[in-house]
């Protein structure tokens, strides 16, 4: 009876596309490391010497990259616009969030409001770039503060979908209570409504920091000129007309992958609430 119940509950179709997915991110992550260890005399056309193990581990490729990306600074402007984009997300858009998700199901202007601004989600960036290349020099703001207020409102569309979708599963007689306390509008969202969207807060902050840390077309075009580098400009380098240095590459990519690693794994307990919850309608 028992092997009959396993046997039941085993989905083949399931359990090889399961199988598929590992290996497909499986693989490249294979093909990234082993490169990152070889030695250039090490990489042959065949597909032998591709898939090989190094025969000498060594970090001469990570050192060499480091230097060559300017990896300290490139990381430190990286690091910065990345927090800096957060934060202000995670407060900012809460905050609208919270106003117009509380408020569009009874005002066709807050109704409004919320169609137009996740509307935005379906203007490519091809449209916005030269605007915004010619709007931020005028403004004196090509440089990281131009690049941060970019991102704020090019994820405000998503984020004010995930925030006004989450205080659905909020019961509006917590925010009544506290009125009848005497709360304020200001007092109850910050005492009562944020740090209940904390799963939300996380959700946010991963798929914010994600499209920031690994973007390359927004710096490029605003801060270009500045002598400024994020980290995907920095690895830029390694390509030019006449080839790639995919070594040197791979390895840069290696280390700029451990800080959001890092992040991810410190955030992962509140992402799936977030999102399970933040997309109720």
């Amino acid at each position: 009876m028992g092997d009959q119940k396993v046997k039941e509950r085993f989905n083949m179709p399931a359990t090889v596309l399961l199988i598929l997915g590992l290996i497909t991110i499986i693989f490249p992550l294979y093909m990234t490391i082993v490169i990152a260890f070889k030695q250039p005399s090490e990489m042959t056309n065949s597909i032998s010497g591709i898939l090989s193990l190094p025969k000498k581990w060594s970090l001469a490729n990570f050192t060499e990259a480091m230097r060559v990306t300017d990896f300290w600074h490139s990381l430190f402007n990286s690091f910065m616009i990345s927090a800096v984009t957060v934060i202000i997300s995670v407060l900012v858009h809460s905050m609208i969030g919270y106003a117009v998700g509380r408020s569009k199901a009874k005002s066709k202007w807050y109704n409004f409001v919320y169609l137009y601004i996740v509307s935005g989600m379906f203007v490519p960036f091809a449209i916005l770039m030269m605007p915004l290349v010619k709007q931020t020099a005028q403004m004196g703001i090509a440089n990281i503060v131009g690049v941060i207020l970019c991102y704020v409102v090019f994820y405000m569309p998503m984020n004010l979908m995930l925030y006004s979708g989450y205080l659905t599963n909020i019961p509006i007689a917590l925010e009544e209570a506290a009125r009848m306390d005497g709360a304020t509008a200001w007092t109850t969202y910050w005492k009562i409504i944020f740090p209940i969207m904390k799963p939300m807060h996380a959700t946010v902050a991963v798929i914010t920091v994600l499209g920031v840390w690994n973007d390359v077309m927004t710096p490029l075009v605003i801060m270009s000129g500045s002598g400024m580098n994020t980290l995907p400009l920095a690895q830029m380098t390694f390509q030019t007309q006449f080839g790639t240095n995919y070594n040197l590459a791979f390895a840069s990519y290696l280390l700029a992958l451990l800080p959001i690693l890092v992040f991810y794994i410190i955030c992962q307990k509140q992402i799936l609430n977030g999102v399970v919850n933040g997309a109720v309608k």
